[in-house]
């Protein structure tokens, strides 16, 4: 049927000041009630039987009578002609309400119970993997000075992500599926044609180059300078992952995140002058800071050409780069071998132990550090790291002759705020600005409350103390 064109259809913005309204509507709970069950979905094609105003139209769409069509399946026909009366209705509404309103506060407390504690033994697996793999790492090189033979070995460890997460996946998964399903699953994150020799050398070999060398450049720093700056230091790549983001992303600019930038760098220059600017210092620092920058190069060329990855896929490429550093790594050591760039005069000499113990704590930090987002969230694992600085403060206090001046601690203290000010979220300054303004309205009504309180004290004492001459 056509509408004449003399009567033109009614707008909402005609009907703006009743949509004002609307939003300070309080209904009451029997209302609600009976309303959701005398009104189903029948009566939104029933004719002149159904909605009538505008106004009940709308308020069935925002859901203010508590409408939802999709379980709507109690029919009028089927509702008993006796209906309770306004408290017995409202009674139990009110237990089911509160019923249901604490199952779920003791659902979410319970699930957020167990994400913090989750988080909790992520932050000591990740604070006591590092630091441990820093310090085992430097005791090997005592006895075993290579690190780049040390970087092969513990890279050609990565080989074991994929198969790990595939027992995972076998034993969490519902569906389970066989190594060959589950590889080409994950194998379509390198494109439609899956991984070929092309994406291999175009995606992976890259990654595997700056993997190496952010590894070897870490663990030949740690021959030079101590552990406790060595690990601070390489705290600063969150900063230079800003700034890379920044230029090559076009990331959100956020003043707090350049503050802490222009932190790390100052702690840099601090803790090159807390050792006085000598050149075996200033080589180890320039180290860890190279280590850092293709640190901070991997994450943004990975998010850059590959994208965010899954967990099968995570683990898939980081065992590709296992099978890369196997392949065309290898001939590296055994050419710094036979130059005695990196020498040992024979393998019985090598401490098998401490190269495996240091490839388990790196393979376990790493693992944790790519899966355990799964758990908890993804800033604990981030405080993981910082909290290895004070770890290896305390073992360098105890095993070696490092000076905590105050030029150090200084600077240790600056790299760490400008570490922790990167992890603050983007909409860190509406909710600080949430907070406070909630913090000023309970101010005010406390306020209120407390005048109101006094004024009101001797009214009723005034009262109480004069006498009662009616009778």
């Amino acid at each position: 049927m056509r509408r004449s064109p003399d009567v033109s259809p009614r707008r909402l913005s005609d009907i703006s000041p009743q949509l004002r309204q609307l939003k300070y509507l309080v209904v009451d709970e029997a209302i609600k009630e009976d309303l959701k069950w005398s009104r189903s979905v029948e009566d939104l094609t029933s004719g002149p039987v159904g909605l009538t105003s505008i106004e009940e139209r709308i308020l069935r769409i925002t859901g203010y009578y508590g409408y939802q069509p999709w379980a709507a399946s109690y029919k009028r026909e089927e509702r008993p002609r006796d209906s309770p009366g306004p408290a017995e209705a409202q009674a139990p509404a009110g237990a089911e309400a509160g019923g249901r309103t604490s199952h779920r506060c003791w659902r979410c407390s319970r699930a957020q119970l167990k994400k913090i504690f989750w988080g909790v033994a992520v932050v000591l697996c990740v604070c006591s993997s590092w630091a441990g793999s820093t310090q085992l790492a430097k005791l090997t090189f005592r006895k075993f000075d290579a690190p780049f033979t040390l970087t092969w070995f513990a890279t050609n460890w990565n080989f074991l992500f994929f198969p790990l997460y595939y027992v995972g996946h076998v034993c969490k998964s519902a569906e389970k599926q066989s190594v060959k399903q589950r590889y080409r699953e994950c194998c379509r994150f390198f494109g439609d044609n899956g991984l070929t020799l092309k994406v291999f050398f175009t995606k992976a070999a890259p990654f595997g180059v700056l993997w190496t060398l952010t590894n070897y450049l870490y663990l030949h720093a740690i021959k030079k300078i101590n552990t406790t700056d060595v690990s601070v230091l390489f705290c600063c790549n969150k900063a230079f992952v800003f700034l890379l983001s920044w230029i090559v992303l076009r990331d959100r600019f956020m003043g707090v995140r350049i503050v802490a930038a222009i932190l790390a760098i100052a702690g840099i220059v601090m803790m090159t002058y807390a050792d006085g600017f000598h050149s075996h210092s200033v080589i180890g620092i320039a180290l860890v800071v190279g280590s850092a920058s293709m640190s901070a190069l991997y994450k943004v060329l990975f998010k850059l050409l590959l994208g965010s990855a899954k967990f099968g896929e995570a683990a898939l490429f980081l065992s590709i780069l296992g099978v890369f550093n196997i392949l065309f790594i290898t001939c590296i050591p055994v050419i710094l071998y036979f130059t005695k760039v990196e020498y040992w005069s024979s393998f019985d000499d090598i401490p098998w132990g401490n190269l495996c113990g240091f490839s388990v704590l790196l393979l376990t930090f790493n693992i944790v550090l790519n899966f355990g987002i799964a758990v908890t969230y993804p800033t604990l694992m981030s405080v993981g790291i910082v909290l290895s600085v004070p770890v290896n403060a305390v073992v360098d206090h105890y095993t070696s002759k490092i000076v905590f001046n105050g030029v150090r601690v200084i600077a240790i203290i600056i790299i760490g705020l400008g570490f922790l000010l990167l992890l603050l979220p983007e909409e860190w300054d509406v909710w600080l600005i949430k907070l406070l303004t909630r913090l000023k309205v309970r101010k005010k009504e406390e306020t209120a409350e407390g005048a109101a309180d006094p004024g009101s004290g001797p009214q009723s004492k005034n009262r109480r103390a004069r006498p009662s001459f009616a009778r």
